[in-house]
């Protein structure tokens, strides 16, 4: 019989903003830390490998044929993650060495799509080591766009851990019913949920997938300075010259399935914050409530999923 508890990790930290291995070595620190409080998971924000694009809204992003795009773009495109490439070995090296599992937001630059365009993914690695899954955002939101491609349902998957079973989603598609709904049909009680950063998206939806799910909800955010921006980069002068001084504050927090807070968001640092979950409370709220068991009805309503990794050609040869 599996223990019911599971111990978990909220990794709220800052990027060494679009600086692909400075960032790796720093999530590696993190997870090493994590394991050391006996953690069987650890997660990290949105993106946060090497970092959220903050740049689009503070530097006229939406200009068409603008140099100062395509100079910042290119530097994001070779930052990025090509996880053929082995970009991300040296985490899934930690996460075997120390036996445990890690949800990761990164920007991956996707081969099957020709090797050129950005995906928002969000990363599973298993206690083995094993990269499990690879959820790229299914539609970036409203900025997001100029730089994010859309993604596909490959990555709506979940995974047996402990007594638990978990998923999840990134950013804003936690708003959207259907890929929850898809999670939640595969049996999903640990959601896991990505952000760049920021409580006001936090402290209500955690709350209420809590709720609607009777499951434990993680929500896990970044942190983006102004000090977080380094000199060295494209067109840093001009991105300096219109960044807050806290553009990501953080957030992150844990509900019970009873909608309860076991950890209440936290903003304005890093931090690495512990809980210990209990799957028998999962299974006191199912009681009454069971959104893909008991209390629904597929002879009535039912979703379709299509899992297939979407690629613009296929080659037979």
């Amino acid at each position: 019989m599996h223990n019911p508890k599971l111990k978990v990790a909220l990794a709220q930290i800052a990027p060494v903003w679009l600086q692909r291995e400075a960032t790796t070595a720093k999530v590696v620190e993190w997870i090493a830390s994590a394991a050391a409080e006996e953690c069987s998971l650890v997660a990290f924000g949105e993106a946060i490998l090497p970092g959220y694009p903050f740049w689009i809204e503070r530097t006229d992003g939406a200009r068409f044929d603008s140099d100062i795009q395509k100079h910042l773009f290119a530097h994001y495109a070779e930052q990025s993650v090509v996880i053929e490439r082995g970009d991300l070995n040296t985490v899934c090296a930690v996460a075997k060495k120390h036996a445990i599992a890690v949800y990761l937001g990164t920007i991956e630059r996707a081969t099957n799509r020709g090797g050129h365009s950005l995906y928002c993914s969000m990363v599973y690695i298993d206690a083995t080591g094993e990269i499990r899954s690879v959820h790229r955002k299914l539609m970036p939101t409203y900025e997001e766009r100029l730089v994010w491609a859309t993604g596909d349902g490959h990555g709506l998957r979940t995974h047996s851990l402990g007594a638990f079973t978990v998923g999840g989603l990134n950013c804003w598609e936690n708003w959207l019913p259907l890929p929850r709904a898809a999670l939640y049909a595969q049996g999903e009680d640990l959601h896991v949920a990505i952000w760049p950063g920021s409580q006001r998206n936090t402290e209500d939806l955690t709350r209420f997938i809590a709720k609607e799910g009777r499951s434990f909800v993680i929500s896990v955010s970044g942190l983006m300075r102004k000090e977080d921006i380094s000199s060295d980069l494209p067109h840093a002068d001009l991105i300096l010259e219109s960044a807050d001084a806290l553009m990501a504050d953080g957030g992150s927090c844990i509900a019970a399935p009873t909608g309860e807070w076991l950890l209440e968001p936290e903003t304005g640092c890093e931090s690495l914050r512990t809980a210990e979950l209990d799957h028998r409370i999962v299974l006191q709220e199912r009681q009454n409530m069971d959104v893909a068991g008991h209390y629904s009805r597929p002879d009535v309503t039912r979703l379709i999923v299509n899992r297939k990794r979407q690629s613009t050609a296929r080659f037979s040869d």
